[in-house]
Parts: C-alpha cells; structure tokens; sequence
C-alpha cells in the first residue's frame, strides 16, 4: 500500500492572530533560501490595513514540508521614512506589502 506522506491536510476554522489596525513588526532572519520578505523591510513596523484569506505557508511548501497547515497574510502599512531614513516627502507616504502570519509579531 502506498502512503502519500506529502499530502496536504487542510485546516479548517483558523482565525487571524492580528486585526486591522494593530501595530506589528515584521522579524528580522537571514535565512538562507526563497523567502517572501525583503531584507529592507525586516525589523521594520507597520499597521494592518487588510487581513488576506487564509493561505497554506508557501515557504515550508516549497521545501515540500507543509502539512497543511493555514495563516493568513497582513497588508501593512509601513511609513517610508522608516524604510529610508533620508525620505523627504510627506510623512503620510506609506508602503503596502501583505506579509505572511509567520513572520509578523505585535510590535512592542
């Protein structure tokens, strides 16, 4: 008999960890492969405008480890000054990026 020990085992009932409006900072790791968060953008915070679906974690999935597991993504507002600290625009100017659950945690 054989036994898929790659199948996907979808979760059910998972609700987002943050909410719109929560401040958050994104972790700061140097992983060595593919992940989905820019190296500027590490250690940096933002504020949930948006809360995506949840979606399987693209990052064990690549690498053929995910088991099925969900999180959601966060579409965060991060203010360009913070990115570039020699920014001269107006302090309203902010990037959106949705980053994955995993790497995000409330800022302190």
């Amino acid at each position: 008999m054989f036994v898929n020990v790659f199948a996907v085992v979808k979760a059910t009932d998972e609700e987002p960890l943050f909410a719109i409006g929560d401040e958050l900072r994104i972790a700061t790791r140097f992983p060595i492969g593919h992940y989905r968060v820019p190296f500027p953008l590490r250690g940096k915070h933002g504020i949930v405008e948006a809360i995506v679906k949840p979606g399987i974690d693209n990052e064990e999935e690549g690498y053929g480890r995910n088991a099925g597991l969900k999180r959601h993504y966060y579409r965060l507002a991060i203010p360009l000054r913070a990115i570039w600290p020699g920014y001269t625009g107006p302090d309203r100017d902010s990037l959106r990026i949705e980053v994955f659950e995993s790497w995000l945690t409330r800022a302190q």
